[in-house]
């Protein structure tokens, strides 16, 4: 018998239900550690880290032993390093998206000719991984869709992921979906109450109808997406979730959501680049109460400004609202951020 060596390890304990969610939380800061293994035990995940300090407080951290990982599993970085010119690693990237079986890279200009070594890596070192892809051009056109290119693995585009007890069919191609927003869903789904009626504008392939869905008593969900296959996936994610509550509405949220004759306790609107233009459509499903919660993307020195594109609309629509906070909810670029305006109407 071969047993594992294991070394103290500081890690992330959390309930294996809500495992997904740190795996991607922590891919996303690029802070889990390739030295010692993931492990599972009695109805807990711990995962390993890098840094105590980059961990959010709201997680649990522990001192554990852990398996380590074979000197062939450890750092990405580590492991191409000896392949790459001193110029070169000063371009090296090492965080990435894990979106089910699908890895997405950026690789710079100046790493083209390596990016087969790195994408060979990836492959080797995370077996659930299966395809990797390189992003090929930024978020265009009216359905924010990227092109992509393989590098390594299977030739697909399509996957199924896994997010907070739900699974979500996508094509990253064809349907935006970003996998560094389950703690934002999450942050979302936690605020929810018993028999709340929800919109979810700008839908997509019903990541947010999904998770609300599958982890609150929400009355009913209903979202509005304008890009067809993006509502097909939607669909698909509905049936394969076996959700109940949840209808999708494929169309301009403009023409489609004055036609619900709805009344919400609940709007989401995460669209960031031109969720304010829509807020005239949201207040007028809004009510005293209703909780809105708008995004943008901003420089850390203006974030009042998706305040007072708010307090405009409200005066347009004579109403008043209390704005209950500004959260981040990613970074974009240097010092610019994803931002979630949460507010209340109050009369």
């Amino acid at each position: 018998m071969i047993f594992s060596r294991e070394t103290m390890t500081n890690a992330i304990k959390i309930e294996a239900k809500k495992a997904e969610e740190v795996k991607q939380y922590l891919m996303s800061t690029n802070n889990l550690s390739h030295t010692a293994k993931t492990q599972a035990k009695n109805g807990f995940v711990y995962f390993p880290i890098i840094s105590k300090a980059k961990v959010a407080k709201k997680y649990t951290l522990v001192n554990i032993a852990l398996p380590e990982k074979k000197e062939q599993e450890k750092d990405l970085k580590t492991k191409i390093l000896s392949q790459l010119t001193k110029k070169e690693q000063e371009h090296l990237k090492t965080s990435f998206d894990h979106v089910g079986t699908i890895a997405i890279l950026e690789i710079e200009p100046a790493l083209k000719k390596k990016e087969k070594i790195i994408a060979s890596a990836l492959l080797e070192m995370f077996p659930s991984i299966k395809t990797v892809l390189k992003k090929a051009g930024s978020h265009e056109g009216t359905f924010r869709t990227q092109k992509m290119q393989l590098l390594a693995g299977i030739d697909t585009r399509e996957t199924c992921h896994k997010e907070s007890g739900t699974k979500l069919w996508l094509d990253v191609e064809q349907v935006y979906f970003s996998p560094r927003l389950s703690t934002e869903r999450k942050r979302i789904f936690e605020q929810i109450k018993k028999g709340e009626s929800i919109l979810v504008m700008f839908s997509g392939c019903a990541p947010y109808p999904c998770v609300i869905a599958k982890n609150t008593q929400a009355k009913e969900i209903i979202g509005v997406e304008l890009n067809p296959i993006g509502h097909q996936y939607g669909l698909k994610n509905v049936t394969a979730n076996k959700l109940k509550n949840v209808t999708l509405y494929q169309g301009d949220v403009r023409t489609v959501v004055p036609k619900l004759n709805k009344i919400f306790d609940r709007i989401l609107m995460p669209l960031p680049k031109s969720s304010e233009e829509f807020l005239d459509v949201a207040l007028a499903v809004s009510k005293k109460g209703t909780i809105i919660h708008c995004y943008d993307f901003l420089h850390e020195d203006h974030f009042n400004d998706a305040v007072q594109k708010i307090e405009n609309a409200c005066k347009i629509a004579k109403k008043k609202c209390k704005i209950l906070g500004i959260f981040k909810c990613g970074q974009h670029s240097p010092r610019t951020f994803r931002i979630c305006v949460d507010f209340e109407i109050v009369n």
